[in-house]
């Protein structure tokens, strides 16, 4: 919990004294001094705190504001709740194989749309083939994408990108090559900069420069794998 560093710097953001905001907030200066020290408010006083800095309580109380750009410092002031991190998303839904292992998921390209909306759906999960890399290591989840177009060649179209699936998107570094599953565009692979402390996008670019590079802002991702191997392999029936 980020509450006494949030409002500590939420108060001196403003400009205020200890003095200034208690009285504001109907409170003794001792005991708003308590809970910028990490003494935890009842939540009659998260609310007066939320509605005061026109924070959500979950802003409050999960982000590390001081962390945050002014854009999005503006943008939760605003009252839009930001997930910068991919964190605030469902489960990611996965099938195992008989001795509990993870399977690695195949989505091949006419499965894509049905994807972009089935994606946390584990009946359409374990709807979709399945195999397994041993020499990957375990202690990640794996999905395989089959390639539509030739935006990211040398790979050309119909290659199956096996990549990992990555949490934090904070953690994506520029350049790095990812499938970005979209709300509204469908899946697509693209090297990845992040962007997200300027304006909350990340930077899509293709490695055939026919292609234009374009922002993606964060509401528009469901999900995002990085590349981790590729195959030519063809599947019958698929």
């Amino acid at each position: 919990m980020h509450f006494a560093d949030n409002i500590k710097f939420l108060r001196k953001r403003k400009k205020l004294s200890q003095s200034d905001l208690a009285a504001s907030l109907e409170l003794t200066r001792t005991t708003l001094a308590g809970y910028e020290k990490s003494v935890q408010p009842p939540f009659k006083t998260l609310i007066k705190f939320a509605e005061y800095f026109k924070v959500s309580i979950d802003a409050l109380i999960r982000y590390k504001l001081e962390a945050l750009s002014e854009f999005q410092l503006s943008q939760i002031e605003s009252g839009f709740d930001i997930d910068v991190t991919g964190q605030k998303l469902r489960l990611l839904a996965i099938s195992v194989d008989q001795e509990g292992n993870e399977n690695i998921e195949m989505v091949p390209v006419k499965a894509q749309a049905g994807y972009t909306l089935g994606f946390g759906d584990t009946e359409f999960i374990a709807s979709l083939p399945r195999f397994s890399l041993p020499f990957l290591p375990q202690d990640k989840t794996y999905r395989t994408f089959q390639i539509d177009g030739d935006s990211m060649l040398p790979i050309p179209e119909g290659t199956w990108v096996t990549a990992s699936y990555i949490q934090n998107w904070q953690t994506i570094k520029d350049g790095t090559p990812c499938i970005v599953v979209t709300r509204n565009d469908g899946i697509v692979f693209k090297l990845v900069y992040n962007q997200l402390k300027q304006n909350d996008t990340l930077l899509l670019v293709s490695s055939n420069r026919l292609y234009k590079p374009y922002e993606l802002h964060i509401e528009e991702v469901s999900e995002v794998w990085k590349f981790e191997t590729y195959n030519g392999f063809e599947i019958e029936g698929i």
